[in-house]
């Protein structure tokens, strides 16, 4: 099972990194506010993974802890910390050379559901019960 959960967590968070830089390209073709100064590609994607794996950590342990009310507990969790990690775009400090500082948000906020929407989509495919 661990092992199930560890590439589920690895796949999820590469599949919500792509997913976030793709967003990222279509926000700044939109809006011509260039934020690669402060969210790198290799950072999204390392985000994303490192979110994924902690996932599959949690996913695991609270599995085995908690048994059938487990995925319940970890699926609340999950979803809480999502919202929770929105406080981190808003602690970021810009550049001074941004224009438009209030447009990262729109960007950042969106990418911080990314690994748990890939979580929860890829889920059956790599853990049934």
């Amino acid at each position: 099972m661990f092992k199930k959960s560890l590439i589920l967590g690895i796949v999820s968070g590469l599949l919500a990194g792509i997913v976030a830089l793709v967003y990222a390209k279509v926000y700044y073709a939109s809006t011509e506010e260039d934020f690669s100064k402060v969210a790198w590609p290799v950072r999204i994607i390392a985000s994303s993974v490192a979110g994924g794996v902690v996932a599959a950590i949690g996913y695991w342990a609270l599995d085995r802890a908690l048994k059938q009310k487990g995925e319940i507990v970890f699926n609340l969790l999950f979803t809480t910390l999502s919202f929770v990690s929105l406080l981190a775009p808003f602690a970021a400090k810009l550049p001074l050379e941004i224009e438009n500082p209030a447009l990262f948000y729109g960007m950042a906020v969106p990418m911080h559901f990314f690994p748990a929407l890939a979580w929860f989509t890829l889920k059956p495919i790599f853990i049934r019960k």
